[in-house]
């Protein structure tokens, strides 16, 4: 039972880390209707910016973490403005091919400047203990769960209290109803591209800290798809839940599935095939709302 549920435990604090990433996904779909196929590879970028200024540079991890947000938001930016402005008003399915460039694009970069070599650091983040009973939740786990609570935190404040995140949450309704009141749309997908940007680079040095740096981490922005269609594709919420039930059976089908096979590997694609189970039974997935249309 212990084993059982220090299994638990860390996998809890991985999905959360996996629910920081989904909400990127989230955030431009409900926007813009898009699904962000390269949000993979900005968690690929934020694992070789947490090893670069970690390491080579000695920074501390605070210092690491504004100035890898630093870097996010500029990136954001200029990926809004120069590839996915111009597409404004063109059909969805440009902007999606525009974002699997683009996923080419980051994993290129990571290649060129990094090697696409394995980038280990996990001596360098702070060690924190905690234990609960006989249960002990590893260091690097345990700073991603708080780092991914105070991120969603912050989120949700943006979300609920602020003007642009009004704006966000009504640009997700109605596109052409806030254009009509003097929003500018653009503005709100800059804004909606930065964030994405930002979890997902804080999503990769969380990761990073765990796994260490390498080009696998771009293969997190499916985990993180399979976090949105299990949760609904246009529900923050259901994508936290869905992040932290597919982080504790990945990590409960490690513990207690890959020894029973040869070569193991089970855990990887055991959270897809919980996926594909709840969607034939809830094509809107577990919190999605279901949209009827009147003809």
């Amino acid at each position: 039972m212990t084993f059982f549920l220090q299994l638990v435990v860390t996998g809890l604090a991985q999905g959360m880390v996996y629910a920081l990433i989904a909400i990127g996904f989230v955030i431009i779909l409900k926007c813009s209707e898009v699904f962000n196929i390269a949000q993979g590879h900005f968690v690929l970028i934020g694992g070789y910016l947490g090893y670069t200024f970690l390491v080579p540079l000695g920074l501390p991890i605070w210092a690491t973490l504004l100035l890898s947000i630093a870097v996010a938001v500029i990136m954001g930016l200029l990926i809004e403005r120069l590839m996915l402005r111009p597409l404004v008003g063109q059909p969805v399915l440009a902007v999606v091919m525009m974002t699997i460039a683009l996923s080419t694009v980051l994993g290129g970069l990571a290649t060129l400047l990094w090697g696409a070599e394995y980038k280990a650091y996990h001596g360098m983040l702070p060690t924190l203990n905690l234990k609960l009973g006989s249960i002990s939740v590893p260091s690097e786990s345990l700073i991603g769960l708080i780092v991914s609570i105070i991120c969603m935190a912050a989120l949700m404040l943006l979300f609920r209290y602020t003007k642009i995140g009004l704006a966000m949450r009504a640009t997700a309704e109605d596109l052409q109803v806030v254009q009509s009141v003097g929003i500018k749309a653009t503005t709100v997908y800059a804004v909606s591209w930065v964030i994405a940007s930002v979890v997902g680079v804080i999503g990769g040095i969380l990761l990073g800290g765990v796994s260490g740096a390498n080009m696998e981490l771009a293969g997190i922005g499916l985990k993180a798809f399979a976090v949105v269609l299990l949760g609904g594709v246009n529900s923050l919420g259901g994508a936290i839940l869905a992040g932290i039930i597919l982080g504790m059976l990945e990590n409960v089908a490690a513990g207690y599935l890959d020894p029973l096979l040869p070569g193991g590997g089970l855990s990887q694609v055991f959270p897809f095939i919980v996926m594909i189970i709840v969607l034939i039974f809830r094509p809107h997935g577990l919190f999605g709302l279901v949209t009827i249309e009147r003809v």
